[in-house]
């Protein structure tokens, strides 16, 4: 053993002594060959592990570099990273170790070994990859002298011959597990013949004296036999190294209890053998950091001190190995030319990167002809075909059928031609191959073929023509994606812009694309050939792009909406709508259902994309700071980066262990910060994804992260340990933590100097620090501005939800509870204060950047925007369906987003909402039909109540009301609505002539219905009375023996009433007299609806008890118990026969039951979806039957229609908002109006 070494072990004896634990590390030494089974025994024979410890590091001093260098190693994989540390500055060379040889660090022992299997040598540009070399070599100490496969796999091209020649290039791996030899055999593509001959000459080999067998295996069965007794009797503890595997039936005739290790571009080729099984994965082009360690040792300079022209180079090559060393060869004879051959490589003038003395050809791109120019000249065309393919791009064998008009086994031929010159690479998935250029083959060929680009991308797009018609395209095809992700990049690379325009402007393609690859990428294309779509008409490429915009988060999901439904929804004058309109019409011919939105002229959508990145809660969003790109995080764990303009997904990491709370940009957007409830906080390469870093000091889940503005390194973070941590990049570790705060930090901010830092805490303080010093600069208690004269200190908690600064950086608003505060930082002062006047909290807000505004996102699923100046609303945006947890601003404050539980972010034009705040309208609504005319009386959040005129449109106000319910009477003489106090007021019709009833409720009116004859009005409240009122005589009956709340009542008759409560009963009343005619105990839970029969012999209930029943009005006990359902059964209806019986639950299932025996006949929305999500979009509300009962309505997250003959759903129509309450449907079945949470009416008609 070398002295330093020596020395260096006997320095750190004793830390040793007292820390290891010797079996596991003398377990890796035998497998070294460093330490024998009788030492082990020796070391294991005494008492304690610090005796054992230290007999074993007394032998090790005892042996040579190699024991050394193994202990180190074997330190290293049992994780004593710190002991190993210890001992790194000790390591003895490599080459003095087991006499090996200082050329290249082989033993004689390894050499001859190498030399007899017929083991490849190095090539003459060799690129250690030791990091690969020691996966492979652990996976081969796995196999522990036992039966197995060690698989290295990769495309063609990325070194997995030459990676496994050097991963036996080591004494103690085949001393230790392969003494018996090594023995290569290059496979390649072969038929049995050719299989054959490599057995043959296997055995050969293997059996040089004949002492087994005198003749040559006739068959492959008969040369397996052969090959398996030369390796168990003649060839023991040996390894079979197989290069270049094409296909699974070539590893049969090796599967005879071999150890064995193979290459091959396919990693399934073991799926057919028996026995262990081990992958080594292998990328096609080095890392960024391995390029540049190349060619640090072709100029001979440190890593640290190659030019910046370096890491371009790297990057334009690729990472081919090739190109690399190439590069460096010529750098090393030139070194002042590194910025000359980064231009020649980025203008792709190959011809200028000029031969060195240890390069075979002129210039780069000779390199390169010289395969092509040695092609049949029968094939030559086809090569420069693929000068049209684009770069990263894998393509099927399929499309360069169409292309060339050949059969597939003759493309194929071709191809492997080109693979086989390495002018082309190979990938196979399942049976089909798919083919790819390295990035400088795809640079070289548009170069040399300029001339032809444009005629060549229209022979592509004409040879498509000719198979297809684009909306036919099946997903089972093999070269479907590939049409659908480049098409249209053809047609605009061919000149063929009038092809183009019929292309995006159809509607089957939209559909037919949109439901394979999702809506970004065509957003992407409409957005990029906006330039030539806009020349067709721009009016038409704005219908497309904003379809596709605001519909993004329904075309990505599953199951796929109808698309022509979709389109029906947009304004009449798009080209989306008339085209949708013109299949719909066709469509319906043939008995498929479309629905027209008869009202939406009075819609305006004010988002201007709607993407759906996550498959759980987005709990915060946020722009770069070039307003290209959103980074997102939430419930899911993940990160997710997409384009601001058009949604389309650049990144998706899955990011921490548990919900991810918040992330954060860097003022040059090269990094992005995430922080999760797992503790930690990580930073990652905003380009690539890859981590850069990891921060886990804080105790607690990690709120909030945000770095500095103008500077890249510096990192806030703030934790519910009630810490601040400031982080420098260019650390391992904290560089400060800032106390202060006596409860969790949800938020922080640096000023836009970043002199300051502001963080918000459950404490109910804002404060702020100074950055340099990580001094408490000063605290404002925004509790006490919820103090009031009543309320004792200790009792009132606030909590500060978050904070925001001012352009000038002179203010800074904070959010907590209902208000939002602005203050003054130099003086403390409040300067203003917004009270949104909602129960609901707000979430977040943010200062805009440019102007006085403020965006801030509440609970109520909705935003609004403030003008800070005045303290007035600005606008309100609707259109999430739950909690909105983020919102911010783009960095020109032109536009801002919004991130929700909804699973969807959505992006605003600041300027387009500021002009647009619609009135919006509750869910308790009443609709009287009539033979031409419908009329729908709903009640507003600004005047009180709207006649509206559901043919015309035409609004009439009703006088000014707190309206808690409303109803019309059957003949549209009288309007009543009862109030949140109680009180109960009918208006006479044209008039508005009003009369009020004199008791009315103790507490709010929840429920209220005319009589037929409209002369009195039936009404129900929480105060669990219902009252019948004659208004026209003033005479009054209270109907009171529900014990708790009237869920709601139904009239049977004139006389007699139906009514449900939260106590589990129905009631049967007799209106005039006051008295119950019939008491059901119908549930344990609260009765949640109830149904009467057309013939009113029947009803049912159903309830929070997942059950449903049927009921006789003259028994007291249930004819029927339906169960079944896993969800509150929240609504049923009749079908007019009296036959079926439809319930629907929270689950978002409806269940069809036959009445009179009670058997299930149907569940309708049986359909997979994704995870998290319910089958309705949520609770299924309200259900009705037609007519004829063949057909049923149901309200929930959206609207469905559904085949009751078959149980399968025939249309969905998707509402802005979600949580329908109730469907009200015309007698004829062909008119539906409800109203959604976001204050939307939808009248909607069967379109004829």
């Amino acid at each position: 053993m070398d002295a330093k070494a020596r020395n260096c072990l006997l320095q750190h004896r004793e830390a040793l002594e007292k820390d290891i634990k010797t079996p596991y590390i003398m377990d890796h030494m035998i497998s070294n060959g460093v330490l024998t089974v009788v030492e082990e025994e020796k070391v294991k024979s005494q008492a304690t592990q610090y005796q054992r410890a230290a007999a074993l590091i007394k032998m090790i001093l005892n042996k040579d570099n190699c024991a050394y260098i193994s202990f180190y190693n074997a330190l290293l994989r049992e994780g004593y990273k710190d002991l190993a540390g210890l001992l790194h500055s000790g390591l003895p060379l490599v080459s003095s170790c087991s006499g090996k040889d200082p050329d290249g660090g082989i033993t004689s022992f390894v050499r001859t070994v190498l030399c007899e299997g017929g083991v490849p040598q190095r090539p003459v540009v060799f690129v250690p990859r030791k990091k690969l070399v020691s996966a492979v070599q652990d996976k081969l100490r796995k196999l522990n002298g036992e039966p197995g496969w060690v698989t290295i796999y990769g495309m063609a091209g990325c070194g997995k011959s030459v990676l496994a020649a050097e991963a036996v290039r080591d004494h103690s791996l085949l001393e230790g597990c392969f003494s018996g030899g090594v023995h290569w055999v290059s496979i390649g593509k072969q038929d049995k013949s050719g299989l054959l001959m490599k057995l043959q000459n296997l055995c050969t080999r293997l059996d040089q004296e004949e002492s087994f067998f005198q003749r040559l295996p006739l068959n492959i069965e008969e040369a397996k036999d052969r090959l398996r007794v030369l390796m168990l009797r003649k060839h023991p503890r040996s390894l079979l190294i197989l290069d270049d595997v094409w296909d699974p039936w070539v590893l049969k005739a090796f599967d005879n209890q071999c150890q064995i290790l193979l290459t091959t571009r396919d990693k399934s080729v073991t799926d057919s053998v028996m026995g262990p099984k081990h992958v080594v994965p292998v990328e096609s082009g080095l890392g960024k950091e391995k390029g540049l360690e190349i060619l640090s040792v072709f100029v001979n300079m440190k890593k640290e001190d190659l030019p910046v022209e370096a890491h371009s180079i790297i990057k334009e090559c690729k990472g081919s190995p090739l190109v690399v060393s190439l590069i460096g060869a010529l750098l090393r004879d030139f070194p002042n030319r590194w910025a000359y051959y980064l231009k020649q490589l980025q203008n792709k003038q190959f011809k200028r990167i000029r031969k060195s003395s240890s390069y075979d050809y002129e210039a780069l791109d000779e390199a390169m002809s010289i395969s092509v120019e040695m092609l049949r000249e029968d094939i030559k065309d086809y090569y420069t075909d693929l000068s049209i393919l684009q770069k990263d791009v894998k393509v099927p064998t399929k499309v360069l059928c169409v292309l060339w008009d050949l059969e597939t086994e003759e493309v194929e031929d071709i191809l492997q031609e080109f693979v086989n010159k390495s002018l082309l690479f190979c990938n196979r998935n399942g049976k089909s191959f798919c083919y790819y250029l390295h990035d400088l083959q795809v640079d070289f060929l548009t170069e040399k073929n300029r001339s032809q680009l444009q005629d060549l991308h229209r022979k592509m797009v004409t040879q498509f023509q000719r198979y297809y018609q684009p909306h036919t395209l099946s997903p089972d095809q093999e070269d479907c994606m590939y049409w659908y992700n480049f098409l249209a990049y053809h047609m605009v690379s061919a000149s063929m812009h009038k092809e183009l325009c019929a292309l995006m402007f159809s509607l089957d393609w939209i559909k037919a694309k949109t439901e394979l690859v999702g809506p970004a990428h065509l957003i992407h294309e409409f957005v990029e050939y906006r330039h030539i779509l806009d020349e067709k008409d721009c009016a038409v490429c704005e219908n497309f792009q904003e379809f596709l915009c605001l519909n993004g988060h329904l075309l990505g999901r599953q199951p796929f909406p109808n698309i022509v439904q979709l389109g029906l929804c947009e304004p009449e004058t798009s080209e989306v709508y008339q085209q949708a309109k013109l299949q719909a019409k066709q469509e319906a011919d043939t008995g498929q259902l479309y629905l027209e939105w008869i009202n939406k002229k009075t819609i305006k959508n004010l988002s201007r994309l709607v993407v759906r990145p996550h498959t759980d809660a987005v709990y915060h969003a946020c722009f770069s700071q070039d307003g290209q790109r959103i980074a997102s995080c939430g419930a899911d764990k993940t990160l997710q980066v997409f384009k601001a303009e058009t949604g389309e997904k650049l990144l998706d990491i899955k990011a921490h262990e548990d919900e991810v709370l918040c992330c954060a940009f860097s003022p040059d957007d090269s990094y992005i910060a995430t922080c999760s409830v797992d503790k930690k906080v990580k930073v990652w390469d905003s380009a690539t994804g890859k981590l850069v870093h990891t921060y886990d000091e804080h105790s607690e889940q990690v709120n909030c992260c945000h770095f500095t503005n103008k500077n890249n390194h510096i990192l806030a973070t703030g934790s519910s340990d009630c810490f601040l941590k400031l982080w420098d990049l260019n650390q391992k570790e904290c560089r400060n933590t800032m106390f202060g705060h006596t409860n969790s930090v949800n938020h922080c901010r640096f000023s836009p100097d970043d002199e300051l830092l502001a963080s918000c805490s459950a404490d109910g303080t804002l404060k702020l620090w100074d950055v340099r010093s990580a001094n408490e600069r000063k605290s404002i208690n925004v509790k006490h501005f919820f103090l009031t004269s009543e309320d004792p200190p200790e009792d009132v908690e606030v909590m500060v939800k978050c904070c925001s600064w001012s352009a000038d950086g002179d203010k800074i608003i904070v959010a907590a509870k209902n208000k939002v505060l602005l203050f003054d930082i130099h003086t403390s002062g409040l300067l203003a204060e917004i009270h949104t006047g909602h129960h609901s909290t707000i979430q977040y807000c943010d200062f805009s950047p440019c102007d006085h505004l403020a965006v801030i996102a509440l609970s109520q699923f909705c935003v609004e925007l403030w003008n800070l100046d005045s303290c007035i609303k600005v606008a309100d945006c609707r259109g999430h369906l739950s909690w909105v947890h983020g919102v911010m601003f783009s960095p020109d404050g032109s536009s801002f987003l919004t991130a929700s539980d909804d699973q969807t972010i959505r992006v605003w034009e600041t300027k387009k909402v500021c002009k647009n705040s619609a009135i919006m309208l509750k869910q308790e609504i009443d609709v009287v039909f009539q033979e031409n005319e419908m009329m729908v009386l709903a009640v507003d959040n600004i005047r009180g109540l709207q006649l509206i005129a559901g043919k015309t449109g035409q609004i009439d106000y009703l006088p000014e009301a707190q309206v808690s319910c409303c109803c019309l009477s059957p003949h549209l003489e009288y309007v009543a609505f009862g109030d949140e106090d109680g009180a109960i007021k009918i208006i006479e019709l044209p008039n508005n002539r009003v009369f009020s009833s004199g008791i009315g409720h103790k507490k709010a009116v929840r429920h209220i219905q005319f009589t037929a004859d409209g002369k009195t009005l039936i009404s129900s409240s929480e105060d669990s009375v219902i009252q019948v009122w004659n208004w026209q005589t003033e005479d009054y009956v209270f109907l009171q023996a529900h014990q708790e709340t009237v869920k709601d009542f139904r009239l049977l008759n004139d006389s007699r009433l139906l009514s449900w409560s939260f106590d589990g009963t129905v009631k049967v009343w007799n209106v005039i007299t006051g008295r119950i005619e019939r008491d059901f105990t119908c549930h344990q839970g609260t009765v949640l609806s109830c149904a009467i029969s057309s013939d009113a012999t029947k009803f049912s209930s159903t309830s929070a008890d997942k059950t449903a029943k049927i009921w006789s009005f003259e028994l007291l006990s249930p004819l029927h118990e339906l169960k079944g359902h896993n969800g509150c059964v929240r609504c049923s209806a009749f079908s007019l026969d009296g036959i079926l019986l439809a319930t629907g639950d929270d689950n978002g299932e409806i269940r069809i039951w036959n009445v009179s025996n009670g058997q299930l006949l149907h569940l309708c929305a049986p359909i997979s979806v994704e995870e998290g999500t319910a089958t309705h979009g949520g609770w299924v509300t309200d259900v009705c039957f037609s007519p004829d009962s063949k057909m049923l309505v149901s309200a929930g997250g959206y609207l469905k229609w559904w085949n009751v003959v078959t149980g399968e759903s025939s249309q969905t129509f998707y509402t802005n908002g979600t949580n329908l309450k109730k469907i009200h449907v015309s007698p004829d079945f062909r008119t539906y109006v409800t109203v959604d949470n976001l204050g939307i009416l939808y009248i909607l008609q069967v379109l004829e």
